[in-house]
């Protein structure tokens, strides 16, 4: 009490900046709780999920050398093949391509339909994946004189919508092509891709091709190798463990999992 008998008010403290950023790049909101304790709570941003989530699974399986292929256009027609069977499948196939000499564009469109079939046979759809291997080898012809290195040199811009006219190629398929074969920077985007990001609460299962990929793009440096080891990883962790009923237990990923809870729900590009 003053002279006055009049009690002095309490000093006004200046509010301090609840949200400052950690090393990570994270947000750390600090509030009240209760009189006399304070409590950081992190809001983690996209970029740090998605380099965090990689972290974890480059660490649980090491580098993946990704994907398999002694030149350019084998890779290539591995991600025509891939379509709807497993790699091993596609593997068989591409042997029997090799053993039969037939392993380049103008060879394949020389080849005979009833020959091409038993040599494609063990990829399955062995008569559909026929048609689209020869589409795609005459566009590679007419275009790139049966060159992929010679196309690799086309900037994304051209070469996606050329890929996608291509009856057979779409989003996914053009997109292995383009990171694998030709060596550009671009995220490609599978169903375990969409699996594992909605059940960490960084996509909607409604999310397009696209909105999903860029996601990736508007968040990530645009590294060709994390790039790929990044899709390859994934593929790995979600035939492993994130099935349709998860083993989140064992996963890699469960560091990043929080209770099924999106990590930071008002930043999640749902809608581009």
């Amino acid at each position: 009490m003053n002279t006055t008998g009049e009690l002095k008010k309490p000093l006004q403290k200046t509010p301090r900046n609840r949200n400052a950023r950690n090393r990570r790049g994270e947000t750390v909101s600090t509030g009240n709780i209760g009189s006399d304790s304070r409590k950081k709570v992190l809001v983690r941003s996209i970029p740090a999920v998605l380099n965090e989530m990689y972290d974890c699974m480059a660490a649980y399986y090491g580098p993946t050398h990704w994907w398999p292929g002694d030149s350019e256009f084998e890779i290539a027609v591995g991600a025509v093949l891939t379509q709807n069977t497993a790699w091993t499948n596609v593997e068989r196939a591409i042997a029997n391509l090799k053993q039969a000499n037939l392993l380049s564009a103008r060879k394949i469109l020389g080849c005979p339909d009833e020959k091409l079939h038993e040599i494609l046979r063990p990829s399955g759809y062995f008569r559909v994946k026929t048609t689209r291997l020869r589409t795609f080898c005459e566009y590679l012809v007419t275009r790139y004189a049966g060159s992929v290195k010679r196309m690799a040199r086309s900037p994304i811009e051209t070469l996606k919508p050329e890929l996608l006219a291509v009856d057979g190629i779409g989003p996914e398929t053009a997109d292995d092509i383009l990171l694998y074969a030709c060596h550009k920077p671009v995220f490609v985007v599978d169903a375990y891709t969409r699996r594992i990001f909605t059940r960490h609460g960084l996509a909607h299962p409604k999310m397009t091709y696209g909105e999903l990929q860029r996601m990736f793009h508007v968040n990530l440096e645009p590294d060709l190798h994390r790039f790929k080891e990044y899709h390859a990883l994934i593929v790995w962790t979600g035939k492993e463990f994130c099935r349709s009923t998860p083993k989140c237990d064992r996963c890699p990923l469960a560091p990043t999992l929080r209770g099924g809870q999106p990590p930071n729900p008002v930043a999640l590009p749902l809608q581009t």
